[in-house]
């Protein structure tokens, strides 16, 4: 753990304020869950909770099977990270930050199609946004599913589908 040096006092009704910077460092954002951690040291940690990443090993084996059936080179992502993908290099993408270019099309309710003639999204370098469609959960944008290429690529019908309901399958399985 790394000591910020700001300290912050809780207020009457045991708040405490997280400073900006921290907020947009860690890209924490007005209304994101935070769970709480404690340890026999005293030690209070807050994580950036993920409904997504709760669900990682369900996460991987649908994308799996986008992947199979599909034929496509599948992930799924939560607000910051990538949390499963198949067809594409994992040590390339899990677990890293998600572009900023990818959260403002997971922003949209309809997702993203790569045109021709756009300059494309790069997710990771080599490799290009094809189709995106947001997760939502209780009106709340939970992360996304989406399908990737070598090169900038209008996706097709099928693959567009495809991320669309599985878009909409992991957003059951989060309402529960």
């Amino acid at each position: 753990m790394k000591a910020t040096g700001i300290v912050r006092r809780i207020d009457d009704l045991g708040r405490v304020v997280i400073p900006k910077e921290i907020r947009r460092t860690m890209r924490i954002r007005e209304g994101d869950p935070l769970e709480i951690y404690t340890d026999r040291e005293g030690e209070v940690i807050f994580k950036k909770y993920s409904p997504i990443g709760e669900m990682a090993d369900f996460a991987a084996d649908y994308c799996e099977s986008l992947h199979k059936s599909g034929k496509l080179a599948a992930f799924i992502c939560d607000r910051d990270q990538f949390v499963a993908v198949a067809g594409l290099p994992k040590k390339e993408f899990l677990e890293r930050k998600i572009p900023e270019a990818l959260e403002r099309g997971m922003l949209t309710r309809d997702g993203y199609r790569y045109q021709r003639g756009e300059d494309g999204i790069e997710l990771v370098p080599g490799y290009y946004l094809c189709a995106l469609c947001p997760v939502y959960s209780e009106g709340d944008l939970r992360g996304a599913v989406g399908c990737a290429t070598a090169r900038p690529t209008e996706p097709s019908e099928t693959e567009a589908e495809l991320c669309k309901t599985a878009a909409h399958f992991l957003s059951k399985q989060i309402s529960g």
